[in-house]
């Protein structure tokens, strides 16, 4: 029996299961950045590394922000490294083309993913459990996807998948807003949603949590094991039918 419902988020609600290297591809794509897809790759990896190294996002800051912030580094990267040879005005401004291209890919994601978080709302207590650079508060504002009663946040929290302890704190969170024992909420009776078999799926299943994959466009080298969900979907909105409604 499913009491509660712990949500990844990004690659999960925003995205409805494609990694954000992919959708961020195809917007250099859509604008026309000159690379190849091996050499954004590296930059895109340099990106997040930076991000988790450096505060260049504040909690105030929105996603489109954080896009912005994003492409950028990247792009340094590429015309540092030598792979893309432009001026900076071009640079700048096709980078911000492609944070824009993602913020509207995103919007029109949520047309279908805010419904269906909206929906289980209503029916079970919700907990968001998240990589995320210490921003995902005013994220979710920006987005109206305050369904979440308690967020937990790699980045304030100071755990990060795929450690398991991060969804175990959701496990925990989940108790206290339920006002339940772990004998009267048991890992077994909540139900981990994400995109990634590695960081979701996996640490999820090693504390407990029934799992459901939302298996999609992922990074292209992650060994998976299909028999491992405890159910395995290709759309966010098929979440609403799994569950009875």
């Amino acid at each position: 029996m499913i009491q509660a419902i712990i949500f990844d988020y990004g690659g999960t609600i925003d995205t409805n299961s494609r990694h954000w290297s992919e959708v961020l591809w195809e917007g250099y794509q859509h604008v026309g950045i000159p690379v190849c897809k091996e050499e954004f790759r590296t930059s895109y990896v340099a990106a997040e590394r930076a991000l988790a190294r450096h505060p260049y996002i504040e909690p105030h800051h929105d996603f489109h922000y954080l896009l912005k912030v994003k492409c950028d580094i990247e792009t340094i990267d590429l015309v540092e490294r030598g792979v893309w040879s432009t001026g900076e005005e071009e640079r700048k401004e096709l980078s911000d083309n492609v944070a824009d291209y993602c913020y509207q890919y995103v919007l029109e994601v949520l047309k279908t993913s805010r419904p269906v978080i909206e929906k289980l709302a209503k029916k079970f207590p919700l907990v968001l459990v998240s990589n995320f650079y210490g921003n995902i508060e005013t994220i979710l504002a920006d987005f109206k996807l305050q369904y979440f009663q308690h967020i937990i946040e790699s980045a304030v929290v100071g755990v990060r998948k795929p450690d398991p302890q991060i969804f175990q704190l959701g496990v925990d969170a989940l108790r206290q807003v339920t006002r339940k024992s772990d004998t009267e909420l048991p890992a077994s009776d909540i139900l981990v949603v994400g995109d990634s078999f590695s960081k979701d799926i996996v640490p999820a299943t090693k504390i407990g949590c029934q799992t459901v994959w939302i298996k999609g466009e992922g990074w292209g080298d992650e060994k998976t094991d299909d028999t491992i969900p405890t159910h395995i979907i290709y759309n966010i909105s098929e979440l609403e039918q799994l569950l009875g409604d």
